[in-house]
């Protein structure tokens, strides 16, 4: 099959082309390589669909092509009920050099991003407050004006009509897939009032969400992407939890059904939980890699600075691979209830679901041939992956898992989950910040160590540090080897897991120096650095591949 080309930005009025062509025909084979990449709009019933829609293929001349859904809504069409667009990966793209095409980038980045949705305390006003652009601008470090006029140049669509698809998009897949009263869904998908999520929705898709909510779950037909059963994990009753579970804080019984998250193939998911178990925390951490479907589970800490709650959020997660659907359902206490859509774009870059395996693959298989369906683990919590990145610097794996769960153990809060196996939060940045180097010495921590995992806890809580995914690399990567006791592979490995920099390299990795056969020369470093050149933007994904080359011939 003809491969469709990918543009790095869709014109604002998709025209009919060669490369309309190809995408058709992928929308005849139902590639889901290509999910995500563009979306159909079908002249013939105003619908716009993914490119693995299981309905009859609409004829060529019904057919439009958008690489944006803001840009099918924007013409006009509505979300197909069966294929759910809300579920397709992102199609996420980087730039060394264009700046316009940077600077769009980064925009997206930041609307996509839940915790930027909500009004601010002092904002009352709905999705699309005028103010919206000018706070993403200032941000950025450009005028509204010229974000805007860029933005659409790109794209297709404002600023704000992408937001406001977004947060559409999300509110139509919690209200698919979750129980969630209307209101709450409304708060949690950054609307201000029930009032005016009712009207934005009508508006966009013609049906109000009670309505969309039972049309959704006619359409859902079990051949069609559906669950005929959501089982629920079985709950510990408070006689049967042991002591340190009675005492620690509850997560809820509960929990919220199955969110579909969808990915482009191939995901190779026995390399992805092997990386985790590998590295797991017992309490915290639970890979299940057999069984009906592979399984990662957690505990989580939301904190709130980067909810808009009053207090911090904690729960679990249960992430379970379907591999012959491209599916990963989610399930997720509770308690995590009014934060989900920031749940969810967690996990998808935990997971990294949003992976284009086609571009990397395009750039790393001549050198990496046996790589092409691993993916980079990210982390849940950014201040968690950081403490455990210093644990680990120049000590073996297992002797930083050893270090790691003694942290838990002596400084983690407990907390009631469905199973055993989990029941623990890791550290927070403020308990860190105010534990005494001796109470680290004791667990077998160095005194290097034990400084910087102060500082780090300390920039953190104090928020001079932002550990996130839309922080900018070289700024936080700077920050860190600012830092007592860490150093550039610690900053590149925590850029390369926690901010998603697909282009982050630790030149001085002992184990890609092996895998490369550079030990032996004088600067291996400098050596690494310029065999990467080859390997850019995507120098994260490399090094990954060379420890899995390694590995497999140790």
């Amino acid at each position: 099959m003809t491969q469709p080309p990918l543009p790095a930005c869709a014109p604002a009025a998709p025209a009919t082309d060669a490369s309309d062509e190809g995408r058709y025909l992928a929308l005849l084979a139902r590639d889901a390589r290509f999910d995500g990449h563009f979306f159909t709009g079908v002249t013939s019933t105003g619908i716009y669909c993914r490119p693995v829609c299981a309905v009859r293929t609409p004829r060529r001349d019904n057919c439009r092509f958008f690489t944006l859904a803001a840009q099918a809504e924007r013409a006009g069409f509505r979300p197909c009920l069966r294929c759910r667009p809300e579920l397709a990966p992102q199609a996420l793209r980087w730039s060394l050099q264009d700046a316009s095409t940077v600077l769009v980038q980064q925009a997206v980045r930041l609307l996509d991003a839940p915790e930027s949705w909500a009004p601010a305390p002092q904002r009352v006003a709905q999705a699309g407050h005028p103010g919206a652009v000018a706070r993403l601008a200032q941000r950025l470090g450009v005028s509204d004006r010229h974000l805007r006029r860029i933005f659409e140049a790109a794209l297709g669509v404002s600023p704000l009509q992408y937001l406001q698809t977004r947060r559409l998009l999300t509110a139509k897949q919690l209200l698919t897939d979750t129980t969630m009263p209307v209101t709450d869904i409304a708060l949690a998908s950054g609307f201000a009032s029930l009032r005016r999520f009712n009207a934005a929705f009508a508006g966009h898709y013609r049906l109000n969400p009670t309505q969309l909510r039972r049309s959704g779950a006619a359409a859902a037909a079990p051949s069609q992407c559906s669950d005929a059963s959501v089982i629920a994990p079985t709950q510990r009753s408070d006689a049967s939890a042991t002591p340190t579970q009675r005492s620690g804080a509850s997560a809820t019984a509960g929990h919220t059904g199955e969110l579909r998250l969808a990915w482009r193939p191939p995901l190779d998911v026995a390399a992805l939980l092997a990386f985790f178990a590998r590295r797991q925390l017992h309490g915290v951490e639970w890979v299940l890699p057999d069984g009906a479907g592979p399984i990662l589970r957690r505990t989580v800490r939301l904190a709130p600075g980067c909810t808009g709650q009053p207090r911090e959020i904690i729960g679990w997660i249960s992430a379970r691979f379907d591999g012959s659907r491209h599916l990963l359902l989610l399930q997720a206490s509770d308690s995590l209830y009014p934060v989900l859509p920031l749940v969810i774009r967690r996990v998808r870059a935990l997971l990294d679901l949003d992976a284009d395996p086609a571009a990397i693959n395009a750039v790393l298989h001549p050198h990496f041939p046996q790589g092409d369906g691993l993916r980079l683990p990210g982390a849940f919590d950014g201040f968690e992956l950081a403490v455990r990145a210093v644990l680990g610097q120049q000590v073996t794996l297992a002797a930083a898992r050893t270090l790691g769960q003694r942290l838990v153990e002596r400084l983690g809060q407990t907390i009631a989950t469905p199973w055993p196996e989990l029941h623990c939060l890791f550290p927070t940045p403020a308990t860190l910040a105010a534990t005494d180097g001796a109470v680290l010495g004791q667990m077998g921590i160095v005194r290097q160590r034990q400084a910087a995992i102060v500082a780090l806890a300390r920039a953190v809580d104090g928020g001079q540090l932002a550990l996130h995914d839309g922080a900018d690399p070289e700024k936080t990567t700077a920050a860190l080897c600012a830092l007592p006791g860490i150093g550039d592979w610690t900053a590149q490995y925590i850029a390369m897991r926690v901010l998603r920099w697909p282009d982050a390299f630790p030149s001085g990795d002992v184990a890609l120096h092996k895998a490369l056969g550079l030990q032996g020369q004088k600067n291996p470093a400098r050596a690494a650095t310029a065999a990467a050149q080859a390997w850019r933007p995507w120098r994260s994904y490399a090094l990954l591949r060379a420890w899995a080359g390694a590995a497999a011939q140790a």
